[in-house]
């Protein structure tokens, strides 16, 4: 297996507050990888700082060998690393269509990203019916499709998933996991931030649980849902 993504001893400071305490993770190509934890414990800031959103206090993010740690947002994003953020944060007052014309906005490949659009309507067939649609007038399930239609419009090899599930109707939230489970399928790397524990570890082949800023316990997926301490601690018994 090809490691595209490894975290070395990676903290994180927002003024005197530590906010990860030398994180530790790798996401080897192909797999769905989930990071859980209680609120507060570091799972969005995770996230950020591998997209180039918040920067690091020290360590390493190693992307396909390569220390992005003080590259900017946008060059992180042009070498295959797209993040669809917690609350969705789709643009309200432009169409869906618009909203994946800016997932789209690094690249220059009119043929590549024509078959993408396509590609989007056929895993997300509501974004088809609205595409002219005003983005802030859609569902909340709806701007997740959108948001997570968008993120893959930058044709990524890892795609960062903050909280896909967060008010959603269980209806809803299982078929965009179906879809989540597709796009692996088809070859993009997830890495999934999760509050439902039991289904981020449903959906994924490994996973990494985070306490107070650092990693608490690591394993494969159905060996952490069969934990006892793990089930106590995060699952509801």
């Amino acid at each position: 297996m090809i490691t595209l993504l490894k975290l070395n001893n990676l903290s994180v400071h927002y003024g005197a507050i530590q906010a990860l305490k030398n994180v530790t993770l790798h996401i080897e190509e192909g797999e769905i990888v989930s990071l859980i934890g209680a609120n507060g414990s570091g799972k969005t800031t995770t996230l950020r700082t591998i997209s180039g959103l918040v920067r690091k206090t020290s360590g390493e993010i190693l992307y396909s060998g390569k220390d992005v740690s003080r590259s900017p947002a946008s060059d992180i994003v042009k070498l295959g690393l797209s993040h669809v953020p917690e609350g969705r944060r789709v643009f309200p007052r432009m169409s869906v269509f618009e909203n994946l014309e800016m997932g789209a906005i690094t690249r220059k490949d009119k043929e590549g990203i024509s078959r993408d659009f396509r590609r989007s309507f056929e895993l997300f067939p509501r974004l088809l019916e609205r595409k002219h649609q005003m983005a802030g007038t859609l569902s909340g399930g709806e701007q997740q499709m959108l948001a997570i239609a968008r993120g893959l419009l930058s044709r990524p090899k890892l795609l960062l998933l903050d909280e896909p599930s967060m008010g959603l109707a269980p209806l809803i939230v299982d078929e965009i996991f179906s879809i989540v489970k597709n796009i692996n399928k088809e070859g993009t790397t997830v890495l999934l931030v999760e509050q439902n524990a039991i289904l981020a570890l449903r959906h994924s082949h490994r996973g990494y649980i985070l306490k107070n800023g650092y990693i608490d316990m690591e394993g494969d997926s159905r060996d952490l849902l069969n934990n006892e301490e793990i089930k106590k601690a995060y699952l509801g018994g």
